[in-house]
Protein backbone atom coordinates (compact mmCIF):
# COMPACT_ATOMS: atom_id res chain seq x y z
CA UNK A 1 0.00 0.00 0.00
CA UNK A 2 1.23 3.40 -0.87
CA UNK A 3 1.34 6.24 1.68
CA UNK A 4 -1.30 8.06 -0.33
CA UNK A 5 -3.74 5.16 0.06
CA UNK A 6 -3.08 4.97 3.84
CA UNK A 7 -3.93 8.62 4.38
CA UNK A 8 -7.75 8.14 4.26
CA UNK A 9 -7.50 5.22 6.70
CA UNK A 10 -5.39 7.30 9.10
CA UNK A 11 -7.92 10.15 8.88
CA UNK A 12 -10.82 7.81 9.62
CA UNK A 13 -8.96 6.24 12.56
CA UNK A 14 -8.06 9.69 13.94
CA UNK A 15 -11.64 10.89 13.50
CA UNK A 16 -12.86 7.91 15.53
CA UNK A 17 -10.05 8.06 18.11
CA UNK A 18 -10.21 11.79 19.00
CA UNK A 19 -13.82 11.68 20.30
CA UNK A 20 -13.06 8.48 22.22
CA UNK A 21 -10.02 10.07 23.86
CA UNK A 22 -12.10 13.16 24.71
CA UNK A 23 -14.87 10.97 26.19
CA UNK A 24 -12.40 9.03 28.35
CA UNK A 25 -10.64 12.22 29.47
CA UNK A 26 -13.89 13.97 30.36
CA UNK A 27 -15.21 10.93 32.23
CA UNK A 28 -11.97 10.57 34.21
CA UNK A 29 -11.97 14.31 35.00
CA UNK A 30 -15.50 14.05 36.39
CA UNK A 31 -14.51 11.03 38.49
CA UNK A 32 -11.55 12.95 39.92
CA UNK A 33 -13.75 15.92 40.80
CA UNK A 34 -16.35 13.69 42.43
CA UNK A 35 -13.61 12.07 44.52
CA UNK A 36 -12.35 15.52 45.57
CA UNK A 37 -15.86 16.39 46.75
CA UNK A 38 -16.09 13.16 48.76
CA UNK A 39 -12.63 13.63 50.25
CA UNK A 40 -13.29 17.23 51.24
CA UNK A 41 -16.62 16.23 52.82
CA UNK A 42 -14.75 13.74 54.99
CA UNK A 43 -12.55 16.66 56.10
CA UNK A 44 -15.66 18.54 57.26
CA UNK A 45 -16.92 15.39 58.96
CA UNK A 46 -13.65 15.00 60.90
CA UNK A 47 -13.77 18.59 62.13
CA UNK A 48 -17.42 18.28 63.13
CA UNK A 49 -16.61 15.15 65.15
CA UNK A 50 -13.84 17.10 66.85
CA UNK A 51 -16.42 19.75 67.83
CA UNK A 52 -18.84 17.08 69.06
CA UNK A 53 -16.12 15.65 71.31
CA UNK A 54 -15.40 19.07 72.87
CA UNK A 55 -18.99 19.98 73.69
CA UNK A 56 -19.64 17.54 76.60
CA UNK A 57 -16.57 18.86 78.45
CA UNK A 58 -17.62 22.44 77.80
CA UNK A 59 -21.18 21.76 79.01
CA UNK A 60 -19.84 20.04 82.15
CA UNK A 61 -17.59 23.02 82.89
CA UNK A 62 -20.41 25.54 82.46
CA UNK A 63 -22.76 23.33 84.51
CA UNK A 64 -20.29 23.48 87.40
CA UNK A 65 -20.60 27.26 87.54
CA UNK A 66 -24.11 27.86 86.20
CA UNK A 67 -26.11 24.80 87.20
CA UNK A 68 -29.42 26.69 87.27
CA UNK A 69 -29.06 27.48 83.53
CA UNK A 70 -30.26 23.94 82.84
CA UNK A 71 -32.51 24.84 79.89
CA UNK A 72 -29.63 26.41 77.92
CA UNK A 73 -27.33 23.47 78.64
CA UNK A 74 -30.01 20.95 77.66
CA UNK A 75 -30.53 22.84 74.39
CA UNK A 76 -26.80 22.50 73.62
CA UNK A 77 -26.82 18.77 74.43
CA UNK A 78 -29.95 18.16 72.32
CA UNK A 79 -28.58 20.17 69.39
CA UNK A 80 -25.29 18.25 69.60
CA UNK A 81 -27.15 14.94 69.50
CA UNK A 82 -29.18 15.98 66.45
CA UNK A 83 -26.11 17.31 64.63
CA UNK A 84 -24.04 14.25 65.46
CA UNK A 85 -26.79 11.95 64.20
CA UNK A 86 -27.37 13.92 61.01
CA UNK A 87 -26.12 11.89 58.07
CA UNK A 88 -28.25 13.35 55.32
CA UNK A 89 -27.54 15.78 52.55
CA UNK A 90 -25.28 18.78 53.24
CA UNK A 91 -28.30 21.10 53.43
CA UNK A 92 -29.90 18.93 56.12
CA UNK A 93 -26.67 18.64 58.03
CA UNK A 94 -26.08 22.39 57.73
CA UNK A 95 -29.46 23.04 59.36
CA UNK A 96 -28.52 20.85 62.32
CA UNK A 97 -25.08 22.42 62.58
CA UNK A 98 -26.56 25.92 62.50
CA UNK A 99 -28.87 24.97 65.37
CA UNK A 100 -25.89 23.67 67.34
CA UNK A 101 -23.91 26.84 66.73
CA UNK A 102 -26.90 28.90 67.91
CA UNK A 103 -27.17 26.81 71.07
CA UNK A 104 -23.45 27.23 71.74
CA UNK A 105 -23.79 30.99 71.31
CA UNK A 106 -26.55 30.95 73.91
CA UNK A 107 -24.32 29.02 76.29
CA UNK A 108 -21.45 31.47 75.80
CA UNK A 109 -23.83 34.37 76.38
CA UNK A 110 -24.77 32.78 79.71
CA UNK A 111 -21.08 32.28 80.51
CA UNK A 112 -20.56 36.02 80.15
CA UNK A 113 -22.73 36.49 83.24
CA UNK A 114 -20.37 34.41 85.41
CA UNK A 115 -16.98 36.08 85.96
CA UNK A 116 -15.59 33.02 87.80
CA UNK A 117 -16.49 30.82 84.84
CA UNK A 118 -14.99 33.22 82.30
CA UNK A 119 -11.72 33.19 84.26
CA UNK A 120 -11.57 29.41 84.83
CA UNK A 121 -8.60 27.78 83.11
CA UNK A 122 -10.61 24.77 81.96
CA UNK A 123 -13.30 26.93 80.41
CA UNK A 124 -10.78 29.20 78.71
CA UNK A 125 -8.90 26.22 77.30
CA UNK A 126 -12.08 24.59 76.00
CA UNK A 127 -13.33 27.89 74.59
CA UNK A 128 -10.04 28.39 72.74
CA UNK A 129 -10.08 24.81 71.45
CA UNK A 130 -13.67 25.23 70.24
CA UNK A 131 -12.73 28.49 68.54
CA UNK A 132 -9.83 26.77 66.77
CA UNK A 133 -12.14 23.94 65.75
CA UNK A 134 -14.68 26.42 64.35
CA UNK A 135 -11.89 27.96 62.26
CA UNK A 136 -10.92 24.51 61.01
CA UNK A 137 -14.55 23.75 60.14
CA UNK A 138 -14.76 27.01 58.20
CA UNK A 139 -11.57 26.16 56.27
CA UNK A 140 -12.84 22.64 55.53
CA UNK A 141 -16.18 24.08 54.40
CA UNK A 142 -14.43 26.48 52.01
CA UNK A 143 -12.35 23.62 50.59
CA UNK A 144 -15.43 21.42 50.17
CA UNK A 145 -17.47 24.19 48.54
CA UNK A 146 -14.61 24.95 46.12
CA UNK A 147 -14.57 21.30 45.07
CA UNK A 148 -18.36 21.29 44.72
CA UNK A 149 -18.12 24.42 42.55
CA UNK A 150 -15.54 22.74 40.28
CA UNK A 151 -17.60 19.56 39.94
CA UNK A 152 -20.86 21.43 39.34
CA UNK A 153 -19.21 23.62 36.70
CA UNK A 154 -18.05 20.54 34.80
CA UNK A 155 -21.38 18.73 35.19
CA UNK A 156 -23.36 21.74 33.94
CA UNK A 157 -20.98 22.97 31.21
CA UNK A 158 -21.20 21.96 27.60
CA UNK A 159 -19.88 19.58 26.24
CA UNK A 160 -18.88 17.79 29.46
CA UNK A 161 -22.56 17.94 30.39
CA UNK A 162 -23.18 15.26 27.77
CA UNK A 163 -20.73 12.86 29.42
CA UNK A 164 -22.04 13.70 32.89
CA UNK A 165 -25.59 12.92 31.77
CA UNK A 166 -24.58 9.68 30.05
CA UNK A 167 -22.81 8.36 33.14
CA UNK A 168 -25.10 9.74 35.86
CA UNK A 169 -22.89 12.45 37.36
CA UNK A 170 -25.03 14.84 39.42
CA UNK A 171 -24.38 18.27 40.83
CA UNK A 172 -23.35 18.28 44.48
CA UNK A 173 -24.83 20.41 47.27
CA UNK A 174 -22.87 23.22 48.86
CA UNK A 175 -22.44 23.19 52.64
CA UNK A 176 -23.78 26.63 53.49
CA UNK A 177 -24.33 28.50 56.70
CA UNK A 178 -27.54 30.28 57.65
CA UNK A 179 -25.95 32.93 59.85
CA UNK A 180 -26.96 36.16 58.12
CA UNK A 181 -24.38 38.18 60.08
CA UNK A 182 -21.57 36.22 58.44
CA UNK A 183 -22.97 36.97 54.99
CA UNK A 184 -23.17 40.74 55.51
CA UNK A 185 -20.28 42.87 54.27
CA UNK A 186 -18.21 44.60 56.94
CA UNK A 187 -19.71 47.87 58.16
CA UNK A 188 -16.95 49.96 56.56
CA UNK A 189 -16.82 48.08 53.27
CA UNK A 190 -16.66 50.40 50.31
CA UNK A 191 -15.97 53.51 52.38
CA UNK A 192 -12.90 55.54 51.61
CA UNK A 193 -10.99 56.97 54.52
CA UNK A 194 -10.70 60.75 54.49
Amino acid sequence: MSPASLFPLICIAAAALVPLIWLIGTFNGLVVLRQHVRESWSGIDNELKRRYDLIPNLVATVKGYAAHERQVLERVVAARSRAQGSLGAPSSQARDENELVGALRGMFAIAEQYPDLKAADGFLRLQKELSNTENRIAAARRFYNANVRDLNTRVESFPSRLVAGMFGFKIAEFFEIDDASVRLPPANAGKIDD
